[in-house]
């Protein structure tokens, strides 16, 4: 999910004559609080101390969680065991079967006394203000908005169309996405809170990846979050939603919630990499994690302040490149929006000048979610393949393996995981796209990790399952133009049209990119 409909808007606002400007509430009263730290008495600092080693306290156990029901699952299984603290940072928590499901078990956690602090981007929350104040009106939950538009009622493009008047702010969004529990365990990654995410919607489901931490790493999202949860960027619920009587808002919020129907989706004993479920693990008081030295890079919050330099690489995106710099003979790469930026260019160029093969797995425009997006990336294409980058895209289609991983029969697979190995040694996971608006507007974190073993696990799960189900893109041999070639069976397929691309649809797509600046897409 992304913040891309500010191109369109930004178009509109050209016909469009605002009648008045709404502003945020100003003084407001935001109570500063910390991570906790008194957890040591804890059951998940108990199954934490017995996951990692205790002989290399400077290594943090890590877990990859490519499955979508099992990543949801071990959040579930987390909030349920949790004790002191939950700390959740997300760009979108949907009003769905999921969002729902996952608010409802916060609530039980904050029931048995639970901290429970939410912090959500205010763009996609459009039409949440009353379920979200009404779960903040739970003793012990605490709300607040990232980055809000003063704009409350309507969809998300009135809400940002009548906000343009602050334009240079609320394109600057919260990409980040964190679950901490009792502050010994982290989930990181690509997802959201939305049924998406976790193989429970039709007819689209995101592919992603998400990565369990536990260990000193923890300690070091967990001041991340507090950065953004002091920052002056959050606003409490209470002071944006209109006021309802605590007990009314609590009484609507558990009304909604008692509705939602849990999704009867089963999960998987085992993934794709044959690790069980996290919450039998944390039941059996250890979870199988692996040890690695593990670096955090996140953005400032403060990269959302209107006057920040939107020129500049955050340095989220500088330490993605740093470390592709770094590479002795391999980077691989996925990523679901793909608009590099000239320095992202200048290090493709190194890499093909030092002979380091480059692979780059993104999404087609059949699969993408943002098609104005696919089209910025298409004007590298070129470019790309002449820094002899290998450049596959996602195909569309369905696969009854995916079931668990990806969603249903018959749901359309799109790439969403943000993930850079190098050497084979090195893996970044986060929320970072490599686009030119998570490198300027968005804030981003990922985590960079030193593990032959996770990344190879990467690397074999993009290698054995995603390129074989993909189009690679290469220079259409003696004469101009690219091609398409996917596998059936032994045979090569070429395309030398794209797929999925009308000729009314690629004049719409160029007619509109032509007005967007690429830092919008």
């Amino acid at each position: 999910m992304s913040n891309r409909v500010f191109p369109i808007l930004a178009l509109l606002l050209t016909f469009v004559v605002l009648a008045g400007c709404a502003s945020l509430p100003s003084d407001v009263d935001r109570p500063v609080s910390r991570a906790a730290t008194d957890v040591a008495d804890t059951q998940l600092a108990a199954v934490a101390a017995a996951s990692i080693d205790a002989q290399a306290p400077h290594l943090s156990g890590l877990r990859l969680l490519p499955a979508g029901d099992q990543a949801f699952e071990a959040r579930i299984a987390l909030a349920r065991a949790a004790e002191k603290s939950i700390d959740a940072q997300y760009y979108q928590i949907a009003d769905d079967a999921t969002g729902r499901q996952f608010l409802r078990e916060l609530r039980a956690a904050a029931d048995r006394g639970v901290r429970v602090r939410v912090l959500v981007d205010d763009l996609h929350a459009a039409g949440q203000d009353a379920l979200l104040a009404g779960f903040a009106a739970h003793p012990g939950i605490e709300v607040r908005m990232f980055n809000p538009l003063a704009v409350r009622d309507g969809g998300v493009g009135a809400r940002v169309l009548f906000s343009m008047n602050e334009f240079s702010r609320i394109n600057r969004r919260m990409h980040n996405k964190l679950f901490v529990a009792d502050s010994v365990f982290a989930i990181s990654g690509g997802r959201n809170i939305a049924d998406a995410y976790f193989g429970r919607s039709e007819p689209a489901n995101f592919i992603d990846m998400d990565l369990l931490s536990a260990g000193p790493v923890v300690a070091e999202m967990a001041a991340v979050f507090d950065a953004y949860w002091n920052s002056p960027h959050a606003y409490p619920i209470e002071s944006l939603a209109t006021a309802l009587p605590t007990d009314a808002a609590r009484r609507h919020f558990d009304k909604v919630i008692a509705s939602a129907a849990v999704p009867d989706t089963p999960v998987a004993s085992r993934d794709s990499l044959d690790q069980p479920g996290i919450g039998p693990q944390i039941a059996a008081g250890r979870i199988q994690l692996q040890m690695a030295a593990v670096r955090v890079v996140a953005d400032s919050p403060r990269k959302a302040d209107a006057d920040h330099e939107s020129l500049a690489d955050g340095v989220v995106m500088n330490g993605n490149l740093d470390l592709m710099q770094s590479a002795h003979s391999e980077v691989l790469i996925a990523s679901p929006y793909l608009v590099p930026g000239r320095r992202t260019m200048d290090v493709l160029q190194q890499a093909a000048d030092n002979q380091v093969h480059v692979s780059i797995m993104t999404n087609s425009l059949a699969t993408t979610d943002e098609p104005l997006a696919h089209f910025g990336y298409a004007r590298y294409r070129q470019a790309l393949l002449e820094r002899r980058v290998a450049l596959y895209e996602l195909m569309p289609g369905d696969d009854a393996r995916e079931a668990h991983a990806d969603g249903p029969h018959g749901s359309l697979g799109r790439l969403h995981a943000k993930l850079t190995v190098v050497d084979r040694r090195w893996l970044s996971i986060g929320s970072m796209n490599m686009d030119r608006r998570s490198a300027h507007s968005n804030t981003e974190m990922s985590l960079i990790v030193d593990s032959p073993t996770l990344a190879s696990q990467v690397v074999g799960l993009l290698h054995n399952d995603r390129l074989p189900r993909s189009y690679q893109v290469r220079s259409a041999p003696g004469r101009q133009g690219i091609e398409w070639v996917s596998q059936r069976g032994s045979e090569e397929v070429v395309l030398r049209n794209e797929p999925n691309a009308t000729t009314a649809r690629r004049l719409r797509l160029q007619m509109l990119a032509a007005m967007v600046d690429e830092d919008l897409l």
